[in-house]
């Protein structure tokens, strides 16, 4: 006769319980640990397989089954299938090891067309020549087994992901240059604020913000309407009537946006907006600006300009190259295209001109200073 079923006693950390609770209140774990912790919690409340069983709605065995697992292997590791031993693979390792050093060439290097590879094309690159590889186990190769190789190895052949090459070997010391310019605004602010200013400077970050396009609707916009659409509705066709760039520089002292919108932006342009800096400054104000090196900055007319102003008038610092992120100013940009050129449309260069310039002067009404804070403390 079979004897009575004995209740075991079952240990836990407080941890251990802490964790289960968790994982049996959570409502993104699978259900199958999610109803493996609240057994576990149950049992070690109520030592009986039948009453956990009945209070989860479970038989009694799965209850006994749960809880020799925790007591062979811990209660934690009790909330996951033991592994089973499964098919023999069929797909060798060095027949994996080839399909994901061909994921790292290029489609177009194998006589493609296509730039990169799709897991289709892959597969079925891999059916072609797998047999002549000497990888027979790929030779009916489907795209989702080559899609859990390449998973596996966390390679993914059929996107881009960019970076940006540091082609300067002077940028870190010209990097330094702007921050030092940086820390002299920290330094001209405190000044200000105790009145200790001696010599009157001005700091502006200057950059250009080319190709504004002024596009024209064909049809007008609708307004939205209540049940109806919740947007502004616009139609898809429109008008191109040319581009404009803007040349802008914000005083990085008081927030004051200097600007000038052109259809270019030469070396012309460029002097003359170096002209507004003259002409909008005091005579015996220092100009320093920060700017990259496009070559209308660098130009023999722009030096020509610079020359017949007086000594210590203007001082460029350079940002180096593909270090535009160091400019202060492209912040301002990033802010002014999403808030007043996005979804803009007009009906001439002009009419886009003289928004953009009303968007400068609503800027200018409630002026923001902006400061640079990164890396700062490494500045002399």
């Amino acid at each position: 006769m079979a004897g009575w079923r004995q209740a075991v006693e079952l240990a836990m950390s407080d941890e251990e319980t802490w964790k289960l609770g968790v994982i049996a209140r959570s409502g993104s774990e699978t259900a199958r640990r999610v109803k493996r912790a609240q057994m576990l919690l149950g049992y070690r409340e109520t030592p009986s397989f039948f009453a956990v069983g009945q209070s989860l709605g479970v038989h009694h065995q799965t209850v006994q089954r749960c809880i020799e697992r925790a007591l062979a292997d811990g209660p934690l590791a009790a909330l996951d299938d033991r592994p089973r031993p499964g098919k023999e693979p069929t797909i060798t390792a060095e027949a994996k090891a080839w399909l994901v050093s061909l994921a790292c060439d290029k489609a177009t290097d194998h006589g493609y067309p296509h730039e990169l590879w799709t897991t289709r094309l892959l597969a079925r690159h891999a059916r072609e020549h797998a047999r002549a590889a000497g990888h027979d186990c790929l030779a009916h190769v489907v795209q989702g087994t080559v899609c859990k190789i390449l998973g596996h190895e966390e390679i993914k052949p059929h996107k881009v992901r960019y970076y940006l090459e540091c082609r300067d070997p002077d940028f870190e010391q010209k990097m330094a240059e702007v921050l030092c310019v940086y820390r002299q605004v920290q330094v001209l602010k405190k000044a200000a604020k105790s009145k200790k200013l001696r010599k009157p400077v001005a700091i502006v970050s200057y950059d250009e913000k080319p190709g504004i396009q002024a596009i024209a609707t064909t049809a007008p916009d609708l307004p939205p309407q209540p049940g109806v659409h919740p947007t502004f509705a616009r139609d898809h066709e429109y008008k191109r009537h040319g581009t404009l760039s803007l040349l802008a520089g914000i005083d990085l002292l008081t927030g004051k946006v200097h600007a000038l919108v052109r259809d270019r932006h030469r070396s012309r342009e460029f002097v003359e907006f170096l002209k507004l800096l003259d002409v909008t400054y005091p005579a015996h104000t220092a100009i320093k600006l920060i700017l990259d090196n496009h070559s209308a900055h660098i130009s023999r007319e722009t030096k020509a300009w610079l020359a017949s102003r007086p000594r210590g008038r203007f001082e460029f610092t350079f940002t180096p190259k593909h270090g535009s992120w160091l400019n202060l100013i492209e912040g301002f940009f990033s802010k002014f295209a999403r808030s007043v050129l996005r979804h803009i449309r007009v009906a001439s260069k002009q009419e886009l001109k003289e928004r953009i310039m009303a968007g400068i002067k609503d800027v200018n009404s409630h002026p923001v200073i902006h400061t640079w804070s990164y890396r700062l403390a490494e500045a002399a």
